[in-house]
């Protein structure tokens, strides 16, 4: 193409196209066009939409933008000369977000049009406005980015719906290992774990073993169906006499272990162990038979002992337990006591 096509007949460059507000939205949708006297006639929508509700039309381009290069620019005549060259500006109110821009003079009308960009800050500004890709050209690379954000958002969320369905499947997996399937109550791993970090934090509790005496008929004269039931009932009013900073523990068959948070005063762990002696002893009914048992209670408190002595208490509990099975069962006994206490009040 000559370039005697792109002239007038005056020799002046002609205009090669004409295009209505519609099509300068289209193709350029940041863009603004400044009058001569420095007031914005026309903002493009996605430019508009940056302002959310805040005309931008008939105020001074100057007091909406702080235009960081060219440096000294006080007045459109000042854009005028800076010509072609690349603009940095920024809004002057909240959020301040920075464009990039390029300034052309519009022949005949004194003003300018200036085509604005995000330029490499277009990923914290699609963060913090509501942007599609129908806001910009399809030619803009925006649009691509935008693709890649959404798809990069789309990944992160599936990932973190997966980390929290592993995070489920791990802490069921851990509830799982410290639970007795059969009651529910917690199991061995879980009472050695709990009693490792009350030593290690020096903290005082009570503990106490309950093994089940006549346990051993009910599973010989009405089974293993039976027997499970009495220690479902057992699991029930263990839970309901403890409370929730307490925890109970099947240690395996018909053995117990409660730990009482906190708890030292003899007085009170003696009244919860006659008022669980005494719930024992009520028989549990299965297939219309009554099914009867008791209980003996070996009871050990942190408060005896010098350093966190775990063992030693286990142990010292146990016999205590052994003690009230040979002083006639259905009894309760400290370690140190000369005799166990049968359940006489549970008040």
């Amino acid at each position: 193409m000559s370039g005697a096509a792109d002239t007038a007949p005056d020799g002046q460059p002609a205009a090669l196209a004409a295009l209505d507000a519609a099509g300068l939205d289209a193709l350029m949708p940041l863009a603004v066009i400044v009058t001569r006297t420095g007031h914005i006639r026309h903002a493009g929508p996605t430019l508009a939409k940056l302002r959310q509700g805040r005309p931008l039309v008939g105020q001074r381009f100057l007091e909406v933008f702080h235009l960081r290069r060219p440096r000294n620019v006080t007045g459109l005549a000042d854009l005028v000369r800076a010509g072609a060259g690349p603009l940095d500006l920024q809004f002057r109110d909240a959020p301040p977000t920075a464009l990039k821009g390029q300034c052309i003079p519009l022949d005949g009308e004194g003003g300018v049009l200036i085509n604005l960009s995000f330029g490499i800050g277009v990923v914290p500004a699609l963060e913090t406005y509501d942007l599609t890709a129908g806001d910009f050209p399809r030619t803009d690379l925006t649009v691509e980015v935008l693709y890649l954000v959404e798809a990069n958002a789309a990944v992160q969320g599936e990932l973190k719906r997966l980390n929290r369905r592993l995070q489920g499947a791990k802490i069921a997996a851990q509830e799982q290992a410290y639970t007795d399937t059969l009651t529910g109550l917690r199991n061995r791993r879980a009472m050695d774990a709990v009693l490792g970090r009350y030593a290690k934090g020096r903290e005082a509790f009570g503990l106490m073993h309950l093994d089940l005496d006549y346990f051993k008929d009910v599973n010989d004269t009405l089974g293993h169906a039976a027997g499970d039931a009495v220690l479902q009932n057992v699991a029930r009013i263990l839970v309901e006499e403890t409370r929730e900073a307490d925890t109970v523990v099947r240690a395996g068959g018909d053995e117990f272990v409660l730990i009482f948070h906190r708890m030292t005063d003899r007085k009170r762990l003696a009244r919860v162990a006659a008022r669980l002696l005494n719930r024992l002893e009520q028989p549990v009914m299965f297939d219309g038979t009554p099914c009867r048992i008791s209980g003996s209670i070996g009871i050990a408190v942190s408060n005896d002992y010098d350093g966190a002595d775990i063992d030693r208490m286990q142990h010292d509990a146990d016999r205590a337990l052994y003690a009230s099975k040979n002083g006639g069962r259905g009894r309760f006994c400290f370690t140190g006591d000369t005799g166990p206490a049968a359940a006489a009040s549970p008040a």
